[in-house]
């Protein structure tokens, strides 16, 4: 696409590919990324451990992977504009929680308030739409609304760890909150009209495998579905591990956090230049023969990062690690509407959402357990690799079979 034309599409769809951006940055404050930052003070007023804290951040994000089947199914009955709104309220309240609370109890409850709302819904409903809303450009409106969480996980870390500095863990959550209100009236001043009204949405539909829209039904059943499934709870699972026990690491590897932090922005950088080459590389060539291979970065990623033990290893670790992720970020919303077509996309795609909160509440309990165990996470790193190996052979053999019925 010449410069002229991406301008031209910009400017004829900016206000749509905006509501993307503006909820993918705001799913933020539910991500582990963000969450993490606060693990030492949470870990630190509650009197948990490493394995502890990791198991009940484990059960919240487990019930709203849950709950996130039922949920994820709303957006093929509502609007982006009805939804999205409720949404953010929700995610407002979940941040307040955090907080407000002092109870240990209630402390799965905040976590899965703000990874429904947040990792879930938010970045849920975001992607539904782009896939929905645009056909030949998907991979390229995927890729741009997906700017909002390369732009969370390159600002939000920096400012909120050197915020900490100053004010009470507490009032960040204030803060946070409050970002996340003022997002309301700018998402329905973005959506007064939505590019594809949900009564026209059968006009726009785009058919799957075998020529046909399949349901949520027919989907699970497709033996296809679970050959991916270890793809979606890979980088979800452990990913989040990695940005969840950052504290830990800097500490384990003699680095200080704040070193680790300052690289976020380049791996954030590395994540969206990879994220539109994948976009762009869908829209060309289809996700069949990207998604048995995208993975292999994050494997080479985690390899290098339980070898390494100077900084500037870590950085090179990243750098892998954010190919993957970045093209995570457009080529499974992508795989479910290319192959299963668009008719019931918010429903299959809230069971693959499901998968990968399902994965992020593995991660971090499961690593978490091992630290405690003594299993050190430059031990954990390696057999990590290896998954990510097993992963693209399981997807290239499931693609290899289902692509014949396209």
């Amino acid at each position: 696409m010449t410069q002229t034309r991406l301008g031209q599409y910009l400017t004829q769809n900016a206000r749509w590919l905006g509501a993307g951006i503006l909820l993918t940055f705001l799913s933020s404050f539910g991500q582990t990324f963000f969450i993490s930052i606060f693990s030492g003070e949470i870990r630190s007023a509650f009197g948990l451990s490493h394995g502890a804290w990791g198991m009940l951040y484990s059960l919240g994000t487990t019930v709203s992977a849950i709950v996130m089947i039922w949920a994820g199914g709303l957006t093929d009955r509502f609007r982006v504009r009805v939804l999205g709104p409720v949404v953010l309220f929700g995610l407002a309240l979940a941040c307040i929680s955090m907080a407000m609370n002092n109870w240990l109890l209630l402390l799965p409850v905040v976590v899965f308030l703000l990874r429904l709302f947040g990792q879930g819904m938010s970045s849920h409903i975001a992607l539904v739409a782009m896939a929905r809303w645009f056909t030949t450009t998907r991979g390229r409106a995927l890729s741009i609304a997906s700017l909002g969480f390369a732009l969370g996980e390159a600002v939000l870390p920096l400012v909120f760890v050197a915020a900490m500095g100053v004010f009470d863990w507490h009032w960040l959550w204030i803060v946070a909150a409050l970002v996340t209100l003022l997002g309301v009236p700018a998402l329905l001043r973005l959506l007064r009209a939505e590019r594809t009204p949900q009564s026209l949405a059968q006009s726009y539909a785009a058919t799957g495998m075998s020529g046909r829209h399949w349901t949520r039904r027919e989907t699970l059943l497709d033996p296809l579905f679970w050959f991916l499934v270890p793809a979606l709870l890979g980088p979800s699972a452990f990913i989040t591990a990695f940005f969840f026990h950052q504290v830990h690491l800097a500490q384990v590897k003699g680095w200080l956090h704040i070193e680790l932090v300052a690289m976020f922005p380049v791996y954030t950088g590395v994540s969206i230049l990879a994220m539109f080459a994948a976009g762009w590389a869908l829209d060309r060539w289809g996700t069949a023969r990207l998604m048995p291979v995208y993975q292999l970065p994050m494997a080479v990623g985690f390899a290098v990062l339980s070898a390494t033990s100077s900084i500037g290893g870590a950085l090179a670790g990243l750098f892998f690690l954010a190919l993957t992720v970045g093209a995570n970020s457009t080529l499974p919303s992508a795989f479910w509407a290319e192959f299963y077509g668009t008719r019931h996309i918010g429903a299959i795609k809230a069971m693959a959402a499901a998968v990968m909160v399902l994965g992020s509440a593995i991660g971090p309990g499961l690593t978490g357990v091992l630290i405690d165990a003594g299993v050190s996470l430059t031990h954990q790193f390696l057999w990590i690799a290896g998954y990510f190996g097993l992963v693209c052979i399981t997807a290239g053999i499931g693609i290899r079979q289902a692509v014949r019925r396209l």
